[in-house]
C-alpha cells in the first residue's frame, strides 16, 4: 500500500511545515497547556484546604522537628510520616485556614514510615480522598503539596516516574510498592500528599535523594489504608514476616493463559532476606508470588495486606511462578 506524500510549505526562515499549518501558530500548544494548568489548578484548590503543617511536641513542650500532613477524615485523622513525628506523642496542627489545633499521635509505624495522628479539638475539618494506588501507570500527572523548609501549601507538579519501587525505612526495613516521582520534593514535604488529576491522594511523600534531580518517593495509598486500619483498631501495626522485597510485576500473558490464572499481575520477588522465613521456604530473586493461603495476589501491596497478625505463627501456602511454572512453597511466619 502507498501512503501520499505529505504537502510542506517553507516558512520565512525555510523550515518546512505541514501544509495547513499556519508559520507561528501556537494555538494547539497553548490550549493543551491551559488544559493541563486547568487541570493542577483545580487539584490544589481542592486537596490543599486538607493538607496541613505539623510541629511536633516532645515531652516538656520540648519543639521537635515539623513537617507536612493530610486530613483523611472530617473528625480529624491525619496521615503523615513517621519519621516526621519521631516517636513523640503530641503534635500541633496548622491548617491553611488559619486554625492552629493540638493533636496527639495514634500510632507510628516505623516498617513503612508512617505515621496516624488526630485532632483533640471537636471540629469538622476538610478531608482529602483517598485513590486506589493499583490503578495508577507510570507517565500519569503527580501533584505533591506540602510545606518544604516551611514555605506553606507550596505546589510542585511532574509524573509518576514508576510503580513498585522498594525503599529502606529508617528501622532497617523494606518499604514494598513505593512510588517513584519527579514532582520535586524537599524537607519539609515529608508526610503531605501526592495527588492524581482525580484530586485523589495516591501516595504519602516521604522521601527524595539528595543530589539527585527528579528523583523521589512515596507510600502508596494502598499501604497507608492498611496502616490507618490496623492503627486505628490495634493501636499498632502487628504483621506476619515473609522476608522478601516485592514489587508489582505483569504476568506474561501466554504463560497466565495456560496455567488458567484470574490475575493480570503477580508480587515479584526483588530480594530475599538470609535466614528469613522466605529464604528458609527456598524462595528465590525474580519469584513472582502469585496467591498468599489460597488468596490471589496481584501486587506488592497485596502482601502488605495479606500478611497480617492472623497469620503470625502460621505456616501457610505461597504459590509461586518460577520460569514458566508454577510452583507451591510452605512458608513459616514469624512476626515482623
Amino acid at each position: 500500500m502507498q501512503y501520499p506524500t505529505p504537502t510542506f510549505l517553507l516558512d520565512e526562515f525555510g523550515e518546512s511545515q505541514p501544509a495547513g499549518v499556519t508559520p507561528g501558530d501556537t494555538a494547539p500548544d497553548a490550549a493543551l497547556l491551559d488544559s493541563y494548568s486547568r487541570t493542577v489548578t483545580d487539584v490544589v484548590e481542592r486537596v490543599s484546604p486538607s493538607v496541613v503543617r505539623l510541629d511536633i511536641r516532645h515531652g516538656g513542650g520540648r519543639r521537635g522537628g515539623s513537617g507536612s500532613g493530610v486530613i483523611v477524615s472530617p473528625d480529624g485523622l491525619i496521615l503523615t510520616n513517621s519519621h516526621v513525628v519521631q516517636g513523640a506523642k503530641r503534635a500541633e496542627v496548622s491548617t491553611l485556614d488559619g486554625r492552629s489545633l493540638s493533636a496527639r499521635v495514634l500510632g507510628d509505624d516505623p516498617d513503612t514510615d508512617l505515621a496516624l495522628v488526630r485532632v483533640d479539638e471537636n471540629a469538622t475539618l476538610p478531608a482529602a480522598s483517598l485513590g486506589d494506588s493499583k490503578k495508577l501507570k507510570p507517565g500519569e500527572i503527580a501533584i505533591a503539596i506540602g510545606n518544604p523548609l516551611g514555605f506553606e501549601a507550596s505546589v510542585t507538579a511532574g509524573i509518576i516516574s514508576a510503580l513498585g519501587r522498594s525503599l529502606r525505612a529508617t528501622s532497617g526495613r523494606t518499604i514494598d510498592d513505593v512510588i517513584q516521582t519527579d514532582a520535586a520534593l524537599n524537607p519539609g514535604n515529608s508526610g503531605g500528599p501526592l495527588v492524581s488529576s482525580r484530586a485523589e491522594v495516591i501516595g504519602i511523600n516521604t522521601a527524595m535523594i539528595a543530589g539527585a534531580q527528579g528523583i523521589c518517593f512515596a507510600v502508596a495509598t494502598n499501604t497507608a489504608l492498611f496502616v490507618l486500619g490496623e492503627i486505628i483498631r490495634h493501636g499498632r501495626v502487628r504483621r506476619a514476616r515473609l522476608g522478601i522485597g516485592g514489587g508489582t510485576v505483569v504476568l506474561p500473558r501466554r504463560i497466565a493463559l495456560r496455567l488458567g490464572l484470574a490475575q493480570a499481575t503477580g508480587a515479584v520477588v526483588t530480594g530475599v532476606d538470609q535466614g528469613g522465613p522466605a529464604d528458609e521456604a527456598g524462595l528465590l530473586t525474580g519469584d513472582i508470588v502469585l496467591a498468599v493461603d489460597g488468596i490471589p495476589v496481584s501486587g506488592a501491596d497485596d502482601l502488605v495486606r495479606l500478611l497480617d497478625a492472623d497469620k503470625i505463627g502460621r505456616t501457610i501456602p505461597l504459590d509461586v511462578l518460577r520460569r514458566s511454572e508454577k510452583r507451591r512453597f510452605w512458608v513459616a511466619l514469624r512476626e515482623r
